[in-house]
């Protein structure tokens, strides 16, 4: 086994270690290489803060179930993305104190682009999943990518109509990215995978469980420069997607309805604690507005013009901007190298110069003539 091979299997096997989450492995980390604590003894364990559940996985760990996770990354499409490592979704590590390894069914370049969340109710009113189809279609045809959470109701219609329009959608799971709930829209799940991706922060073949559901809305917020919320109850789990994401900072966009319907509570009360009131797609893109708004929706593998090299400098910069250090960091390359790139990617029209040493690339040349 090469040394990626023993890392990835080492990650893999924290992830399924009973009670060790997002801030437990980022301690951990900060402790020694995790292929090391793997081989630590029972007392050392302890030593860590570890509970006997995890002392007992560690100790006779299911290989069986490590190698089938192992084989399910070495195929196409599947992706174990880290903290702290190129190719993680900025805007998830910084909204996050304790960011979660993702697992990702699909292209992972889909993360980086400007991101909408579109959440609602599951048993919503005809009115409610018409808005979802309306608002998802018309945010897809701007260039954002929708990101909802496989539900029934908002978060289907909303999937189902950005992939109309032939643009990606992200699904969050509160489940593994291999188990997609419900059972309902497994079919929708297919099409996902092929046209967007399927995240999940759960080890493979993890089933549904309630707590799951909530957890993961931090990540759907966390993905994502706003969130709208369609229709709610004041019970609804999209309040929770919302509250997180103003706590992140985000931008938060509720639909108003009648006084009369229940499904339209928990908008009003978006509102009232300081949500801005949308009556169209257009308000969101004109408030959000700028460079992002305007880009095309093609996929950042919309590169066979450019050279290899480019392509590394592209794919290390996603579709936020993104300034000259971090392109350093995440490439390795030497200055030089960088700006000679940098100034030939924006003559091509593919990398647009924002000022003060920050940069953006643009899926398509801009039209000419």
């Amino acid at each position: 086994m090469n040394p990626r091979e023993l890392l990835q299997r080492a990650r893999l096997l924290w992830l399924r270690t009973p009670g060790v989450g997002p801030a437990k492995l980022a301690e951990l980390e900060r402790r020694a290489p995790l292929s090391e604590l793997a081989r630590a003894t029972a007392q050392e364990w302890r030593g860590l803060g570890l509970d006997e559940a995890a002392i007992r996985w560690l100790s006779r760990p299911n290989t069986l179930q490590l190698d089938n996770d192992l084989r399910w990354l070495d195929q196409r499409n599947h992706h174990l993305l880290w903290p702290g490592e190129p190719g993680y979704p900025d805007l998830l590590a910084e909204a996050l104190d304790a960011a979660p390894p993702l697992l990702v069914d699909g292209s992972p370049d889909f993360l980086h682009r400007p991101c909408i969340a579109v959440v609602g109710a599951r048993r919503a009113s005809a009115g409610g999943l018409d808005n979802a189809r309306w608002f998802a279609r018309e945010l897809a045809m701007a260039g954002y990518t929708v990101v909802s959470g496989l539900a029934h109701g908002v978060d289907t219609e909303a999937h189902r109509a950005t992939l109309r329009q032939g643009a990606p959608t992200i699904a969050v799971l509160g489940t593994g990215v291999d188990v997609p709930y419900p059972l309902g829209n497994i079919g929708l799940a297919d099409e996902l995978r092929e046209h967007g991706a399927l995240i999940s922060e759960f080890a493979l073949g993890t089933s549904a469980r309630p707590e799951s559901f909530p957890r993961r809305n931090r990540i759907i917020s966390g993905l994502c420069r706003a969130t709208l919320v369609v229709e709610a109850s004041l019970k609804s789990g999209s309040l929770i997607t919302a509250r997180l994401a103003a706590e992140q900072n985000r931008e938060v966009f509720a639909i108003p309805g009648s006084i009369h319907n229940e499904l339209a509570r928990g908008c009003h009360r978006l509102l009232r604690d300081g949500a801005a009131l949308v009556e169209s797609p257009a308000e969101i893109i004109e408030l959000l507005g700028g460079l992002l708004a305007r880009m095309d929706p093609a996929p950042l593998d919309s590169v066979s013009s450019l050279t290899g090299e480019e392509r590394n400098l592209v794919q290390a910069m996603g579709f936020d901007p993104v300034d000259f250090d971090t392109l350093q960091q995440r490439t390795g390359l030497t200055t030089q190298t960088i700006s000679t790139m940098l100034t030939t990617l924006v003559l091509k029209d593919r990398v647009a110069d924002l000022g003060g040493g920050r940069y953006a690339w643009l899926a398509r040349p801009h039209a000419t003539g």
